[in-house]
């Protein structure tokens, strides 16, 4: 070789892009829904016709029987849609992963197999340490629907229910209203020419308040919106598209809304509880034979008189005033919430599968990333760390 010549090209000697194999194959899923025990919880995660695009696929669903009885699906059409329907229940848990509505009880979870993937609701305020510290000898990935993020920063799950359960709040009101034997008098909601409007007042001008607003201004109500937050009260003028009273919420103001409401809404939320902003003797004041729907009352409701009620017997009346506290005020139209709950995991499911599996999944989507709080057993949600005070890592540092 002579003096001053290089075994290599110029082009060699360039600084080169170092090149990652990366295996990015489809993967095939293997779903076990099994059917929901929680009390009065009547949705499942999927309708037929999502289990039919995911067998479309090549996807493998197992559901336990009757589980769809609850939202008027029976076993026979989601048989026909190609899912295995079995009564087995310990069978169902078997499955790679499990997709739920409600998070899993302690007996369930001794039932699923260790490196399980699980899918369901998390419910933070109703659980304890226990439920965290077997799902980790499980060595589970868990993922809780309420943390998955669209791409815009949306809680899509969350957004979902929320719209249900304030559209639902005014329907349950005017339900109640119509009802001679609880009460209601006999009124009819909305605005008939010559009768006076319903008054209505919204407690928060989030989704759920948002979504109440627009629909009892739909059925002719007069509405009043408190929250403290200007913005959200310039979001939802804009959603319902027209104008209507809004406030911050100052006792003056409010008492005095409250004494001629017919129908009074609680959506307010908080860090750990929903804000009490409505005390008893603000109630006292209100007319004989109003309502109140005390939506936030799975975070402790904002009326101080509400207490919490169920399916069966869903109000009690406290000097006069009608109380409505039940918490899954969703679960009423188990139907629907099927049908929005379903449109919004078939899309994740059949993503999930393109990507590989879960593990690709959740390494390519920031927001289903957000979602996961258990990573082959290991405690990754900031959230829920703090709330039991329980040691957590980066999942940055885990998945990747």
């Amino acid at each position: 070789m002579s003096q001053g010549t290089s075994p290599f090209t110029a082009q060699e000697l360039q600084p080169q892009a170092e090149m990652l194999e990366v295996q990015h194959g489809k993967g095939e899923l293997f779903i076990g829904i099994p059917k929901e025990r929680q009390h009065q919880e009547k949705r499942i995660c999927l309708t037929p016709d999502a289990v039919s695009a995911l067998t479309a696929h090549g996807h493998r669903v197992m559901i336990e029987k009757g589980a769809g009885a609850g939202s008027s699906f029976s076993d026979i059409s989601y048989s026909e849609a190609g899912a295995e329907v079995t009564a087995d229940t310990k069978r169902v848990y078997s499955c790679p992963l499990i997709l739920k509505v409600e998070p899993l009880t302690l007996e369930e979870i001794e039932w699923i197999k260790p490196e399980t993937t699980v899918i369901s609701a998390i419910q933070i305020k109703t659980q304890h340490k226990s439920y965290f510290s077997a799902l980790s000898k499980k060595q589970v990935t868990a993922l809780a629907f309420e943390f998955i993020k669209d791409d815009t920063g949306q809680h899509p799950a969350v957004c979902a229910l929320s719209e249900i359960a304030g559209r639902a709040s005014v329907l349950i009101a005017s339900e109640l209203m119509s009802n001679n034997d609880k009460d209601g008098r006999g009124r009819l909601f909305g605005n008939i020419n010559g009768v006076p409007p319903t008054q209505v007042v919204i407690l928060g001008a989030g989704t759920v308040g948002s979504h109440a607003a627009k629909t009892a201004i739909g059925l002719g109500a007069s509405v009043r919106m408190f929250d403290n937050s200007i913005s959200r009260l310039k979001r939802a003028k804009t959603f319902v598209g027209q104008e209507f009273y809004t406030s911050t919420v100052q006792p003056k103001y409010l008492t005095k809304s409250l004494r001629r409401c017919d129908v009074a809404i609680g959506a307010l939320k908080g860090t750990n509880r929903a804000p009490v902003v409505v005390t008893e003797q603000m109630v006292d004041k209100m007319k004989p034979g109003s309502i109140i729907i005390d939506v936030s009352i799975d975070m402790g409701g904002c009326f101080e008189t509400s207490e919490v009620t169920n399916h069966d017997k869903p109000t009690f009346t406290r000097n006069g005033v009608i109380h409505y506290g039940v918490p899954n005020i969703p679960s009423r139209y188990s139907r629907t919430a099927t049908l929005s709950l379903s449109n919004i995991f078939t899309p994740y499911l059949l993503q999930i599968a393109d990507n590989g599996g879960i593990e690709h999944a959740i390494r390519q989507d920031l927001g289903l990333r957000s979602g996961v709080y258990l990573y082959h057993g290991v405690l990754t949600n900031k959230i829920v760390g703090d709330w039991f005070d329980l040691d957590y890592r980066d999942p940055n540092l885990l998945i990747f």
